[in-house]
C-alpha cells in the first residue's frame, strides 16, 4: 500500500492568532508536526495543506512539502481531498494529521496505519481509554463509543442519559482513509447530528460508512490555548 500523511494548516485560528507559525522553542509549530511526521517508516510521503501563502513560504524554507489549497474548506478532511485531486501521485490510503500536535508520536501514525492491514477497513481513527472523570465530562473533548469490534457506534461531546451504561473512550483527531472512501464522504452534506455536535465523523456514520477505532496507550496533547503552548513548551525544554 502507498500511504500519503497529510498535515491540515489552517491559518485563522479564533484563540490562537498564525497558529502553525507559532514559535516553540525555536521552531514553528507546524515544523515540529512535519518533523515527528516523516519519522514514520509506514508513510511514502508527507505533505502539509494550507490556505495561506505566508506558510507556504515558511514550509519551504525548512524543506517541507506544502499544497496551497483553498480558505472556504469547512474541515482538514475537506483540505486533503484537495490535497488528492492537485497531485500526480496515487495512494491507496490518506492519514490525516493534525496540525497542531507538535509532539505527535510517529508511533501513533503507525497504529492507525496498521489498522487497514484488514481489508474492510474503510475508515480509521484511535481514543484512549478515560480513567479521568473530568474527561467524560468535558465538552472539548470528543468521546467514541464502540461495539465488540470497535467500530464506532456513536461520538458525541455530552454524555447522553440513553447511553450512560456505554462503554467510552476519548477520541484522537488523527483520521486515516481509503483514498476512494475520503473522495467520497466529502462529498456528503452535512447532517443534523453533525451540525449539533460539531464532529464530521458523525455525518460519515449516519451515511453508512464504518469507522474503525483503534485503542492506543499514547496520549495527544494539542494546542488550543496559550495555556497548552506553554505546556508544550516546558515538556521540550
Amino acid at each position: 500500500m502507498k500511504i500519503l500523511g497529510i498535515i491540515p494548516a489552517r491559518y485563522q485560528s479564533t484563540r490562537l492568532p498564525e497558529k502553525p507559525l507559532i514559535d516553540i522553542l525555536g521552531k514553528s509549530m507546524i515544523q515540529r508536526v512535519y518533523e515527528q511526521a516523516i519519522k514514520c517508516s509506514k508513510l511514502d510521503h508527507v505533505i502539509i495543506a494550507t490556505d495561506n501563502e505566508k506558510i507556504v513560504k515558511h514550509i519551504k524554507e525548512f524543506g517541507g512539502d506544502v499544497v496551497l489549497t483553498s480558505s472556504k474548506h469547512e474541515s482538514g478532511t475537506d483540505r486533503c481531498n484537495e490535497v488528492i485531486m492537485k497531485i500526480k501521485k496515487s495512494y491507496d490510503i490518506v492519514v490525516n494529521i493534525q496540525g497542531d500536535e507538535p509532539l505527535i508520536n510517529p508511533v501513533q501514525i503507525e497504529e492507525i496505519v496498521n489498522l487497514f492491514k484488514n481489508n474492510d477497513v474503510e475508515i480509521a481513527t484511535l481514543a484512549n481509554k478515560i480513567n479521568d472523570k473530568s474527561i467524560m465530562l468535558d465538552e472539548n473533548n470528543p468521546k467514541v463509543v464502540v461495539d465488540n469490534e470497535f467500530m464506532a457506534i456513536d461520538f458525541c461531546r455530552t454524555i447522553r442519559k440513553t447511553c450512560a451504561k456505554k462503554k467510552y473512550y476519548k477520541h484522537l483527531g488523527i483520521y486515516a482513509f481509503r483514498t476512494q472512501v475520503l473522495k467520497k464522504i466529502c462529498k456528503l452534506k452535512q447532517t443534523k447530528k453533525e451540525i449539533q455536535q460539531s464532529l464530521e465523523q458523525l455525518r460519515w456514520l449516519e451515511n453508512g460508512y464504518k469507522i474503525k477505532v483503534g485503542i492506543t496507550k499514547i496520549k495527544s496533547i494539542s494546542v488550543d490555548t496559550i495555556e497548552d503552548l506553554e505546556k508544550i513548551r516546558q515538556i521540550i525544554r
